[in-house]
């Protein structure tokens, strides 16, 4: 079987892009041929995140929506582009009309790999594009802690928080805009028990306050933010965060840290107060130079001061 080889760098877009030796050369025998396949990239556009919105097909450098030769794409079809972006499954595609347009009319059974493949996309103009929501389409939430008295370990990632016992601390949730509404759901477990708490998102955050910490306030929490829209439930869960309550009377390596950090301010601060203090010291010195420097070459050092020759006059 004679082939041509080629050298590819992996930046061209189409295999006769690539080099290719100059002459044909008996490359492969009897079947052992390969067959060569060039995935193109997918995006969802038009959402309200990256897993949501008008599905759209890279091809010959140019994106353009996708339509189906016959239908609407299948769930199956449309998890593999939800795979592709690393969104989850596919909970619903549809098509829809829109204005008349440029796109990649592409045959379903291509989509099957996750990606249109070469050959597959053909130019097209339609008014009817495809809009696709994946099950990942939230962000993930953020969680964090206030209190009047708060702070980090140096092992953070280990301990977590720490909070004194009986001050006030409040846990709270937010996201990132996205869609209106939703609710936040706090979930606290400890040693031995589960605890949640639910608030409705109010500006895309949520606040729980925690009054007189105590240690059964221990453990680890979480946010979970809750949607419906486009008649699906969503879910999206935080990070975990790790809480302990610490006794004051045991808590002297902190208040040595505050102690020292107090101090070091204040030395700072006397450090900056004498410098400044000497940097304008030293103007008048400098404006008294230039008094004596006049009054020598003859210029009087104050108003109404003898000049030289009165002085010879009354020497006379």
């Amino acid at each position: 079987m004679r082939t041509k080889e080629f050298q590819c760098g992996g930046t061209e877009s189409a295999l006769l892009e690539c080099g290719s030796s100059g002459s044909d050369r008996n490359t492969c025998s009897p079947g052992k041929a390969v067959g060569l396949t060039c995935p193109e990239p997918v995006r969802l556009v038009g959402g309200a995140s990256r897993c949501t919105g008008t599905l759209e097909l890279k091809y010959k450098g140019e994106w353009r929506p996708v339509n189906d030769y016959y239908s609407v794409l299948t769930l199956k079809e449309a998890a593999a582009a939800c795979r592709e972006l690393d969104c989850g499954s596919a909970l619903s595609v549809g098509k829809r009309e829109s204005s008349r347009r440029p796109v990649w009319l592409v045959l379903s059974s291509c989509v099957h790999s996750g990606s249109a493949q070469r050959g597959c996309a053909t130019s097209f103009y339609s008014s009817f594009i495809q809009d696709l929501i994946c099950s990942d389409l939230l962000l993930q939430p953020d969680i964090s802690v206030s209190s009047s008295i708060v702070w980090v370990s140096e092992e953070a990632q280990q301990q977590g928080f720490q909070v004194f016992w009986h001050s006030n601390f409040t846990i709270s949730c937010s996201i990132q805009p996205q869609y209106p509404g939703g609710s936040f759901q706090l979930t606290f477990t400890s040693s031995n028990s589960t605890h949640n708490y639910t608030q409705p998102a109010v500006n895309h955050s949520a606040h729980f306050l925690f009054l007189a910490a105590k240690p059964t306030h221990q453990g680890s929490y979480s946010c979970v933010y809750h949607l419906y829209v486009f008649s699906h439930n969503f879910f999206s869960e935080s990070r975990l965060l790790s809480l302990s309550v610490i006794d004051p009377s045991d808590s002297t390596p902190f208040i040595i840290r505050v102690v020292v950090l107090l101090l070091t301010l204040l030395l700072v601060n006397i450090a900056l107060y004498f410098y400044y203090k000497d940097s304008r010291g030293q103007k008048p010195e400098r404006q008294e130079d230039m008094e004596l420097d006049y009054y020598n070459l003859g210029v009087p050092a104050a108003e109404g001061g003898p000049t030289e020759e009165e002085a010879a006059r009354g020497a006379e």
